[in-house]
């Protein structure tokens, strides 16, 4: 009998942040995890994520984002625009809001509505919100970087809700100088 050869491998890595994770395949990376409570939960939550993975040494263009991944959340410059995502069975609608949060530089935010209207569709502000809440890309995808409006937090689908949010916000040194932000 035979097992077959899983098809997506995953990693853990420290940060300064705690222990995030790492999916890919040969599409590209299919999916970043934030930091559980602690390392033996993220490692549950990529398992829950990615059920046939198996955890391996990342390489290449993986070690790569794990650099750059962990160089975001120490504060740093980082370089994640050339990472290739695998993008199968993410809805349209989601790859272009991803796009536009991708654009946004480290430091700056937008809000949910000014993302949609970057789309063309300035009535999509909650659509914009439910595809960044599905966001399995994060914080690669900087879903933390849009925010309400009023520039109030929103909402944070990561563990720690809108406290991690404002923690990397924070790291990023993300102030538009609005009262609120912080509160």
């Amino acid at each position: 009998m035979t097992t077959a050869t899983p098809s997506v491998f995953f990693a853990l890595f420290d940060t300064a942040v705690g222990a995030c994770g790492i999916a890919w395949g040969d599409a590209g990376i299919c999916g970043v995890q934030l930091p559980e409570a602690d390392a033996a939960q993220t490692r549950v939550r990529m398992h829950q994520r990615f059920h046939d993975a198996a955890e391996a040494f990342p390489d290449g263009e993986v070690q790569a984002a794990i650099h750059g991944i962990s160089a975001m959340l120490r504060g740093e410059a980082h370089a994640l625009d050339t990472l290739v995502f695998d993008m199968r069975g993410v809805p349209a609608f989601h790859q272009r809001v991803y796009a536009v949060a991708r654009a946004i530089p480290p430091g700056q935010t937008l809000t949910y509505g000014e993302v949609a209207a970057r789309l063309g569709e300035p009535g999509a502000a909650r659509a914009v919100g439910q595809a960044l809440g599905r966001n399995p890309f994060a914080p690669v995808v900087p879903c933390h970087r849009v925010l309400a409006a009023g520039d109030q937090p929103g909402g944070f689908s990561a563990s720690g809700g809108i406290r991690t949010k404002l923690r990397l916000l924070i790291i990023e040194g993300a102030m538009r100088g609005t009262p609120g932000l912080f509160d």
